[in-house]
């Protein structure tokens, strides 16, 4: 995180726990007022995988699940990265600033996965660095979030997954129970929009905006979970992360045929765990009988309502029976959304 930036947030009140922003000092009140906003949080856990050069769409559209031949200023998308078993091994958003492919992901993937993608290259046109500290990048939410938005901004992305260019600034709508903007630019252009915002928006830290994700079932995959799920099982297909449209890439035969194939046996539904302790991602469910695995958690985040709630995938089998989180007799957890499967989903 770039030195100037932390100051800022410290003097904000911002409470750190392992680099992340864990609270702006009254985490339980924050939690509760999730979706009541409006809500700022900094989203420096984030990092950033910056890809240019000649080839770099080229050399991306032969990594990544999603179609980059989409992909220009005013849109950014969701894209898998996996390995050639079909394996998610990263997931980023992604989008175009200032002449070069931007893959966000978290902070603790970044660099084995840096690492990897660079192993690719071989004799392509392509330069894959560590985005590093240059940009911060902020999480904004709420019921007038849009109009507010605007009004610090001057224009702001109408539809999920739009983006537009102000200023300074990079502006993205994403999904979410209420509308919802990550903005990005300098660090002392963020300051300056910082204080215009945190004028009504409650500052809150990172497992607030995690917590909105789950809601928006948007999946995420981190160290604990890498090369654990293929991309139908956190629904990758169903936020608009695979295209079977498009040429090879690494993985996509696993993936073509569980699509073709079928419906699949594992999907991506959010529950309720009763328990206040936020299990890991990739922690086990245990169902119908002791020792039987029922699926692995995504992510996890403190609820509102008490307990956590959480995106696991779950194996269709164990779906209306008890589940138990970490144990056969862990804590329970209920099923409280599943996906739409429309059409031909897999």
């Amino acid at each position: 995180m770039d030195s100037r930036w932390q100051a800022f947030l410290e003097d904000a009140g911002a409470v750190f726990a392992d680099g992340v922003v864990a609270s702006f000092g009254n985490p339980q009140r924050e939690i509760r007022i999730a979706t009541a906003g409006p809500l700022l949080a900094d989203l420096s856990h984030l990092g950033t995988i910056v890809v240019t050069g000649d080839d770099a769409r080229t050399f991306l559209q032969g990594q990544l699940t999603n179609d980059i031949a989409q992909i220009e200023s005013g849109h950014c998308q969701w894209s898998g990265y996996c390995n050639p078993q079909g394996r998610l091994l990263a997931l980023f958003r992604v989008f175009f600033h200032e002449g070069g492919y931007h893959l966000e992901l978290p902070r603790s993937l970044l660099e084995p996965t840096l690492e990897r993608l660079r192993k690719y290259v071989l004799l392509s046109k392509v330069t894959l660095e560590d985005g590093g500290d240059c940009l911060a990048r902020v999480g904004y939410s709420g019921p007038d979030s849009e109009a507010e938005l605007a009004a610090a901004v001057g224009s702001v992305p109408g539809a999920v997954n739009e983006v537009v260019h102000a200023g300074e600034l990079t502006v993205a709508r994403i999904a979410g129970p209420l509308p919802r903007f990550v903005i990005q630019g300098r660090p002392q252009a963020m300051e300056k929009l910082w204080s215009v915002l945190d004028v009504h928006a409650a500052p809150v830290g990172a497992p607030v905006w995690e917590y909105l994700d789950i809601l928006a079932g948007l999946p995420m995959i981190c160290p604990e979970t890498a090369g654990m799920f293929v991309p139908q099982h956190v629904n990758l297909d169903l936020v608009d992360g695979v295209s079977f449209q498009k040429g090879c890439y690494v993985g996509q035969e696993v993936v073509a045929r569980l699509h073709y194939r079928g419906k699949s046996k594992r999907r991506m539904h959010r529950l309720h765990v009763d328990s206040d302790e936020v299990p890991a991602p990739g922690t086990p469910l245990y169902g119908r009988s002791a020792g039987q695995a029922a699926g692995n958690l995504v992510r996890a985040a403190p609820s509102p309502e008490g307990g956590c709630e959480a995106l696991a995938v779950i194996v269709a089998e164990h779906l209306g029976h008890a589940l138990h989180v970490g144990a056969p007799r862990g804590p329970r957890a209920m099923v409280v959304h599943s996906p739409e499967e429309a059409g031909s989903s897999s």
